[in-house]
């Protein structure tokens, strides 16, 4: 058995599906598999992969179905659920790598750094790592680990379209706190740069207030998504 896995759900990223594969390349030296799992692209992301990952696996589309689908088929002890549009800086790797060697069965995130056109958006990363360790609840983007006894112990994520990382912390939460570590992944402000920063501040907290209120994901997702 691997001692980690890292596992990143993929939908047409061609554009920069090579050169964030290409970063994680040292690491499969160390003992971690990269595992690529495409929810049905219908760009050249699964030709594009071939050769920079250990494990190429098709899947149904949504992101809790397709880490889930890595993680059992995965052969690390240690789960790590990276999104293509995060970035892992040596800070980071160092950190994985002692998790992989040296932690007890735990689970946790990183800290994240958002990077993106807007100024705002350094204070809504601090914003994200600060409610983060006050609630215990990590998301996607802090690159959530967690060690496969914990991830059978609560069935995996969640099979829903949306908030898949709040309810996995909830579940996760009910068996131990977690490692909220200050070492910063890099994500991509991309949908700020896009939408508009105030618009998708306002849309992601809202859908985390009707979210927590009792608004299920599958009533949020569209919204989400529009």
């Amino acid at each position: 058995m691997r001692k980690g896995s890292i596992i990143i759900p993929v939908l047409n990223e061609s554009e920069h599906l090579v050169s964030r594969l290409k970063a994680l390349q040292h690491l499969r030296e160390k003992d971690v598999e990269l595992i690529l799992v495409d929810g049905g692209s219908s760009d050249n992301s699964m030709e594009l992969a071939e050769g920079w990952v250990d494990q190429l696996i098709f899947s149904t589309a949504g992101r809790a179905l397709q880490m889930n689908a890595g993680a059992n088929q995965a052969k690390g002890e240690w789960l790590f659920f990276l999104h293509i549009d995060t970035r892992l800086s040596t800070e980071v790797e160092q950190a994985l790598l002692s998790i992989v060697f040296n932690e007890p069965p735990s689970w946790g995130r990183f800290d994240v750094l958002i990077e993106g056109k807007h100024p705002l958006l350094r204070i809504v990363a601090k914003m994200m790592n600060l409610r983060s360790r006050l609630t215990g609840i990590a998301t996607g983007d802090q690159l959530i680990f967690v060690h496969r006894s914990l991830f059978d112990a609560v069935g995996g994520f969640p099979k829903q379209p949306l908030m898949e990382d709040v309810e996995l912390s909830k579940r996760l939460n009910k068996i131990q706190p977690p490692l909220c570590l200050a070492e910063q992944v890099i994500t991509s402000g991309r949908r700020w740069d896009q939408k508009g920063f105030w618009s998708t501040v306002l849309l992601m907290w809202s859908l985390r207030w009707r979210y927590w209120r009792g608004a299920t994901a599958d009533e949020l997702v569209k919204e989400y998504y529009s």
